[in-house]
C-alpha cells in the first residue's frame, strides 16, 4: 500500500471513521497470517493472534505517530499477541501449518511442470528445516527472507538494534543449515 493513502486510512480512523480501517486490514492480513502462521504453529490460534492484533492496533490507532511507518508497528503488535498466546497456550509447530504457509505465500511466476516441482520440493524442504529450528530463529527468517523486510523494519518490529537483527539473522541461518545438513541436504 501506498504510504500516502495508508496516512490517509489512519488519519480518517483517528478522526472516528472506522470505515476506513477496513483497507489497513486488507493490506496488511496475508502477511500478517503468515507470520502468526510461522510463530502460532496452527491456523485456528494464527488467526485468533491476527485478528486480537488487528483490534489491539485499532484501539491503540489514536495514539499512533504518523510519522513511523505502520507496517513495523502493526508487526510488533501482532508478534506481541503470539507471544502472549503462545506463553498462555503452548501452541505447537506443525508441519501441516508449514503446507498452509506455502499456500498463502505468493505463487511462483515461472509455471512449468519442472520448475514447480523443483519449487515444491525446496519449499518442502525450507519448511522441514524451520520446522527444526527454534521459534526466534524461524521468526526473524520469517520476517527477512519471506516476508523480505530491511533490517531497520525488522529491529522495530522485534524491538531491537539493528546490530542485533544481523548477529540474529547470522545464527538463525546457521541453525537453519544445521537443521538442513541434519537432514542429508547439501547446503550451498
Amino acid at each position: 500500500m501506498q504510504r500516502q493513502l495508508e496516512l490517509e486510512l489512519i488519519r480518517k480512523c483517528k478522526a472516528g471513521q472506522s470505515r476506513f480501517y477496513e483497507p489497513l486490514v486488507r493490506a496488511y492480513e496475508p502477511a500478517g497470517l503468515r507470520l502468526a502462521l510461522a510463530m502460532m504453529g496452527n491456523t485456528e490460534d494464527a488467526k485468533d493472534a491476527l485478528q486480537m492484533a488487528f483490534i489491539k492496533t485499532y484501539d491503540t490507532l489514536p495514539r499512533f505517530d504518523l510519522r513511523r511507518p505502520f507496517g513495523p508497528w502493526f508487526f510488533q503488535i501482532l508478534r506481541n499477541q503470539c507471544r502472549d498466546m503462545l506463553r498462555s497456550r503452548k501452541a505447537k509447530f506443525s508441519m501441516e501449518t508449514l503446507d498452509e504457509l506455502v499456500e498463502l505465500h505468493p505463487a511462483d511466476t515461472e509455471r512449468g511442470p519442472e520448475r514447480i516441482r523443483q519449487r515444491n520440493a525446496a519449499k518442502d524442504l525450507l519448511w522441514r528445516g524451520l520446522a527444526e529450528i527454534g521459534p526466534e530463529h524461524r521468526e526473524i527468517l520469517v520476517l527477512k527472507e519471506l516476508e523480505g523486510f530491511r533490517y531497520g523494519e525488522i529491529a522495530q518490529i522485534l524491538d531491537i538494534p539493528e546490530g542485533t537483527v544481523a548477529s540474529r539473522l547470522y545464527h538463525a541461518r546457521s541453525a537453519l543449515k544445521n537443521a538442513l545438513v541434519g537432514m542429508d541436504v547439501e547446503y550451498p
